[in-house]
């Protein structure tokens, strides 16, 4: 940190910090509990849905790699304030455009810019979960994470009454951007300046922008950033591949019925969120290394007991111990990503786009092999890329420096 924080000013950043996540979640999650209405809407057909996603998606990707220029251009207040800007005109526009002017043109205009708002937003919020991690010198990006899946609950479960209640899209889709840019502009007065992310008073770099743009270029040449990406990696796939597929693999796999695979679902979704929620005080306490080491385990043999079950019930247990293992992988990921703050922003972004590629591509990918060996057989792949992520995980210890992740025996 720049300047002493009182320990005031650093509870109101984690909770600015705390929100933002919060909204991105539950904006996300609006577009999502609305997309049978707005397929209705457009009179499109499975394939047109897919291409929406994609427009998202690709949009995702992109902000993510502009992260870094947002923050070295405009710092991270006003660079967070620019993405949640943009993610809400995405989600205003998504509402024009699957309702008022039921037009597919101006949907994808909005799901691309909702993705692109997104994708940039996601690093800076966990670059600043990290700062705030080493401003208090406990692990908490966990738990920042949890409130992104509490948002995406509080989202799914508003549309599910608003489409009960007979509520059409767009005005559904405006309320909640109002309260995503309302919500965004409060939050970021309570972000602290940061030279780290050339928030300094007037606007006065502490490196010229030319050698911070260098700085991003050079992460791309860093083993450890790769080393990095193949922990969120695997963890990506074991989360990406249970919401695409775990459902269908209950039903198809194990003969049962479409209930039990929404149960499944919920059952893992309930177990990665808890995990998440609590899991701060377990890497503070055994470090992150062996820490997502463990998880590592845990998840593996979880799919594998899912895979192999001969029962139902057997087959939840594997599911729940598959949702504990993928939990913490991608946020214990960000969060070694950013323990240098001089190039935070360019190591999450780098980190993040390794991983949000396999939540893109991997389903996909799982979806055609599947069709050539069968669905349970394909998920065998996920169990070599979890032993790649728990291989991978010593690329978390924390560098020098960093007051996180170190755990008490490393501490003392």
């Amino acid at each position: 940190m720049d300047t002493a924080l009182s320990r005031r000013q650093i509870v109101a950043w984690r909770t600015a910090i705390f929100a933002i996540f919060f909204a991105t979640g539950l904006g996300f999650a609006t577009w999502a509990s609305r997309v049978p209405a707005v397929k209705a809407n457009l009179g499109i057909n499975d394939f047109e849905v897919g291409l929406l996603l994609f427009a998202s998606g690709a949009a995702s990707i992109l902000g993510l790699s502009l992260a870094n220029v947002i923050l070295a251009r405009w710092g991270a207040r006003r660079g967070l304030l620019v993405s949640l800007s943009i993610f809400a005109v995405g989600i205003l526009a998504v509402g024009l455009g699957a309702q008022t002017t039921t037009s597919f043109a101006v949907t994808a205009v909005g799901l691309a810019l909702m993705g692109l708002g997104m994708g940039s937003t996601d690093v800076m919020m966990n670059v600043e979960g990290a700062a705030v991690e080493q401003a208090t010198g406990k692990t908490i990006m966990p738990l920042f994470h949890a409130f992104f899946s509490l948002g995406t609950v509080a989202g799914a479960g508003v549309g599910v009454a608003m489409t009960a209640w007979g509520v059409g899209v767009a005005p559904h889709l405006w309320i909640v951007a109002a309260i995503v840019v309302a919500g965004g502009a409060v939050a970021v007065v309570f972000v602290p300046r940061r030279e780290a992310t050339e928030d300094t008073p007037g606007d006065v770099p502490s490196v010229t922008r030319r050698e911070r743009f260098a700085a991003i270029a050079a992460v791309w040449r860093d083993p450890r950033t790769y080393a990095i990406g193949a922990i969120m990696l695997g963890m990506a796939f074991a989360e990406g591949g249970a919401n695409d597929w775990l459902p269908l693999a209950v039903v198809d796999g194990h003969d049962g019925t479409q209930a039990q695979g929404a149960i499944a679902l919920t059952v893992f979704s309930v177990a990665m969120t808890a995990v998440r929620a609590l899991g701060g005080p377990l890497v503070d306490r055994f470090g992150r290394v062996w820490t997502l080491r463990i998880l590592a385990i845990t998840a593996g043999a979880g799919l594998v007991v899912f895979i192999l079950a001969p029962t139902w019930p057997i087959a939840l247990i594997g599911v729940a111990l598959w949702g504990m293992g993928a939990s913490l992988g991608f946020p214990l990921g960000m969060s070694a990503a950013a323990d240098d703050p001089t190039k935070a922003a360019a190591s999450v972004s780098a980190a993040a786009t390794i991983g949000y590629i396999a939540f893109l591509c991997g389903p996909p990918i799982l979806g055609w092999i599947s069709h050539e060996i069968g669905l349970l057989p394909t998920l065998w792949i996920l169990v070599a890329l979890i032993a790649l992520s728990g291989l991978a995980s010593g690329a978390a210890k924390p560098i020098a420096g960093s007051k996180v992740g170190a755990g008490h025996s490393a501490a003392h």
